[in-house]
C-alpha cells in the first residue's frame, strides 16, 4: 500500500508542491469571494483531534471542509484518551480506516509523528510545541496578497523563537523571503536549529538573521510578526517571561523605525498591552483578520492538494 504523505513540518513539501498548495489557496479564495463554492472534497471527511483550546483552526478547518463539499468531526482530547486510554497505534489504525485525513492540534509534536506512522491516511499538523505549518502558510498567503511576491520580502519576527517562528523560518526558507529574528538572549535558535529549519533545498532572496535589538531589526521590514510572550502550557513561566520580554514590545514607537507601508501580522490570539498595543494592532496596517481568514482559504489549498484531484 502507498504511504500517505502527511503535512507534520513543512519539511514534509519540496518548494513545488508549497508553491502549488498556495496557488490552490488564491484559486479557491477567489472563487469564495465570487460566491462559488467548488464542491472538490464531495464526501470526504476528516477528524479533527485537539488536545488544545481553539477558535481559528477549528473553525477554519470545519467551515472550510463543509464550503469545499466535505464533512468534518470534532474529537476532542477526553474523548480519545491518545496515550491513556488507547495507544497511538490502535487509534492511527482504526480511525485511519474510516476517514480521509487527520488534523491533530497537540501538546507534544511526537504525538503528531507517532500517530502519523500509524495512519493510512495523511495527518495535518494543526499545531505542536515545535511546529505550525498551517498558520505559516496563511502567514505568506497574506504576505503574497500585499505585496504580490513573497520572493526577496523582509519579514521580521519579534519575541519568543517559538513554534510560530521555526514554520515561519522554515518556510521562509522554501520560498525565498528574508526574515530577521529579533528576541532576547536565551529565546533565540541556535544556529543548529536554524540549519535544520531552513534545510537543504533554499529559494533564490532567502536569508536569515538574528538581531537582538527590534528598533534596528524593522528597519526595512515588509511585515513585523509578534505572538504572545507566554505560551499554553508555560504559565509558571509568564512573571519571568514578561520582565524579560518588556523591551520586545510592538508599539507606535517600534512601528516608527519600519516603512510607512509595513504590514503588522499576529497568529492570535494577541494580549493586548503586552507583546502588542491596540495602537499596533487597530491601525491601518494591521491585517489580522485577512490573517486570521486566510487560515482557511490556504489550508483549503492544503487539503484539495492532499485529498482532491486538484
Amino acid at each position: 500500500m502507498k504511504s500517505p504523505r502527511h503535512f507534520i513540518t513543512l519539511a514534509d513539501v519540496t518548494i513545488d508542491e508549497l508553491t502549488e498548495i498556495l496557488r490552490l489557496a488564491e484559486e479557491i479564495k477567489a472563487e469564495y469571494q465570487q460566491g462559488i463554492r467548488t464542491r472538490r472534497l464531495e464526501g470526504k471527511v476528516i477528524a479533527l483531534i485537539f488536545e488544545k483550546m481553539s477558535l481559528r483552526t477549528r473553525v477554519s478547518f470545519e467551515a472550510g471542509m463543509s464550503q469545499l463539499g466535505g464533512s468534518s468531526m470534532l474529537l476532542e482530547e477526553q474523548h480519545i484518551g491518545l496515550g491513556s486510554r488507547e495507544p497511538a497505534c490502535d487509534v492511527g489504525r482504526v480511525l485511519s480506516s474510516m476517514v480521509d485525513a487527520i488534523v491533530f492540534r497537540a501538546k507534544k509534536h511526537d504525538s503528531v509523528v507517532e500517530l502519523a506512522s500509524w495512519c493510512s491516511c495523511p495527518v495535518i499538523n494543526a499545531l505542536t510545541d515545535q511546529a505550525h505549518p498551517c498558520q505559516a502558510l496563511a502567514d505568506v498567503l497574506t504576505i503574497k496578497e500585499e505585496f504580490g511576491s513573497v520572493r526577496g520580502k523582509k519579514l521580521v519576527w519579534v519575541g519568543d523563537c517559538n513554534n510560530v517562528a521555526a514554520s515561519l523560518v522554515a518556510i521562509s526558507a522554501r520560498l525565498g523571503m528574508s526574515i530577521v529574528l529579533s528576541s532576547p538572549e536565551g529565546y533565540r535558535f541556535s544556529e543548529e536549529k536554524l540549519a535544520i529549519l531552513q534545510g537543504d533545498s533554499v529559494a533564490d532572496g532567502f536569508s536569515v538573521e538574528q538581531i537582538a535589538d527590534p528598533r534596528q531589526a524593522v528597519k526595512g521590514a515588509h511585515a513585523v510578526y509578534t505572538d504572545v510572550w507566554v505560551s499554553m502550557g508555560q504559565e509558571a513561566e509568564e512573571k519571568e517571561r514578561l520582565r524579560i520580554f518588556s523591551d520586545y514590545q510592538v508599539n507606535a514607537s517600534l512601528m516608527k523605525y519600519a516603512e510607512p507601508n509595513t504590514i503588522f501580522l499576529h497568529c492570535l490570539p494577541a494580549r493586548r498591552g503586552l507583546e502588542v498595543t491596540d495602537e499596533v494592532i487597530e491601525s491601518p496596517n494591521s491585517r489580522i483578520v485577512q490573517q486570521a481568514s486566510n487560515r482557511m482559504h490556504s489550508q483549503k489549498g492544503l487539503l484539495v492538494w492532499l485529498l482532491g484531484n486538484k
